[in-house]
């Protein structure tokens, strides 16, 4: 066993502080962020597939001179000045509350959102407008994972626009070994209404073919409809050879996704894993799902690909069991929200010959528990079936790092005309507000390569 002060040094890391203002502020989540897992295993790689990796030639994620070498001295300054609003949620609420009220009285937000927020989070607001993102990732060693991040569509006509648009990404990607997946959201093509309705008559792991659906024929029609929009996606994703994740939403609609992305799976990931459905380890019942999932595949005979994050509408979760009377799906804790994605991990990996597996974590620990699992087992770095992922503008740190460490990383980067992707920019905003440690320790490295390159700057100087 190697303690978390061994791999400290062994990496050349130096511990964080708990929070920047003491303990005593420090919260729950920060603590249990930054003070994860007491021990954490390994050994040397099979000799047989490559030459032994020893323990320090793991990721160090706070190198920050390879962390932030694509940002130049002014956008990291920026970076500091939005994490540091960001972290205050006082701050965010107010900016939240002012957004809305912009939006509800039509007022421009652009000039202010788009050299701040929007430019640090998302690509551009066209596919082309994400070019100069694409590149500065690629020539990182870091793929590109587009993202139409256009929300609150409620018609017909806006879903099939936002199908269409969904489609040139997919076939944007086509020969272009920069681009590691595709990406959609189902309740982007579908009313949340019907899908919910829809998921009360599924059992889990359900045939969808073979299930019994009680829709009248307005919602039979739309429920074709929302059908064809998904499988048309699978279907150009398995023509290029390029995969697709499915992202998971609230628990309410989640059985239909889920059924939408299991149904996909055994059409298209017969012979290789095109399809990926995303499964969110804060809820209880996950762990469970992927076990289930595992033997279902196997049985039928197809493979599955599987995103595993730890999820983003915990609030609205609780919130909503709450006033409806039900049991939160929701994990008691973060630490048991960490077991659930940590084994969840090590589930896949030991069943690696029927899964293929994206980590999309901004968590240090997570990311070097499959490093090592990966070590221990002799799997190659750059395995096609195991990839790590994060959000553009967030975890740089462990993105890079990974990358320059030969890893398969890809970025989530976000497009859409601005004042359509606000609602994504919101929840970003809130998510790093809401897991404080999580921004303090982001904060903290970019501060760290700013007085490191102030340092450097004299000493040329001299």
């Amino acid at each position: 066993m190697v303690s978390i002060a061994e791999y400290n040094a062994k990496t050349r890391t130096i511990p964080l502080s708990s929070a920047p203002d003491g303990l005593d502020r420090c919260s729950k989540e920060a603590f249990l962020y930054l003070h994860p897992l007491p021990t954490i295993r390994c050994t040397k790689m099979n000799s047989t597939k490559r030459p032994p990796i020893q323990f320090g030639n793991l990721p160090d994620f706070e190198n920050t001179e390879q962390a932030f070498a694509h940002l130049n001295s002014g956008q990291l300054k920026k970076a500091e000045l939005l994490f540091s609003t960001v972290g205050n949620p006082t701050l965010v609420k107010l900016g939240k509350v002012m957004m809305n009220i912009a939006l509800a009285l039509r007022i421009p937000v652009g000039w202010a959102i788009r050299p701040t927020v929007y430019s640090h989070f998302c690509g551009g607001e066209t596919i082309a407008g994400c070019e100069a993102t694409i590149s500065t990732l690629a020539s990182n060693q870091v793929n590109t994972i587009l993202d139409y991040s256009a929300e609150g569509k409620d018609s017909e006509l806006e879903w099939d626009r936002t199908q269409q648009e969904i489609m040139r990404a997919i076939k944007a990607t086509e020969g272009d070994d920069r681009h590691a997946f595709s990406v959609f959201k189902v309740s982007g093509l579908a009313s949340t209404a019907l899908l919910e309705k829809i998921g009360t008559c599924l059992r889990p792991l359900e045939n969808l073919e073979s299930a019994t659906i009680s829709l009248n024929e307005t919602e039979q029609a739309a429920w074709q409809r929302v059908k064809n929009r998904v499988f048309d996606l699978c279907a150009q994703s398995a023509a290029i050879g390029k995969p697709v994740f499915i992202d998971a939403e609230e628990s309410w609609i989640q059985p239909t996704i889920d059924a939408l992305a299991e149904s996909a799976m055994r059409t298209w990931n017969v012979e290789q894993t095109i399809v990926y459905n995303t499964v969110q380890l804060y809820r209880l019942d996950r762990l469970a799902y992927i076990q289930s999932l595992t033997k279902t595949a196997a049985t039928e005979g197809f493979k599955i690909g599987v995103k595993l994050v730890r999820g983003a509408y915990m609030e609205k979760e609780r919130e909503r069991a709450f006033g409806l009377g039900y049991a939160s799906p929701i994990q008691p804790d973060k630490a048991a929200t960490d077991r659930d994605f940590n084994a969840a991990l090590e589930w896949c990996i030991a069943h690696l010959e029927n899964i293929a597996l994206c980590a999309g974590s901004h968590n240090a620990q997570s990311n070097a528990l499959l490093c090592q699992k990966m070590d221990e087992l002799g799997i190659d770095r750059d395995d096609e079936r195991i990839w790590f992922a994060q959000l553009l503008g967030m975890s740089d740190p462990i993105s890079f790092n990974l990358a320059r460490s030969n890893y398969r990383v890809a970025k989530y980067v976000p497009y859409g005309p601005i004042k359509e992707t606000i609602p994504y920019l919101i929840r970003r905003a809130e998510e790093n507000t809401s897991v404080s440690g999580q921004t303090s320790r982001e904060l903290e490295l970019i501060r760290r390569e700013n007085t490191r390159r102030i340092r450097e700057s004299k000493k040329l100087k001299k």
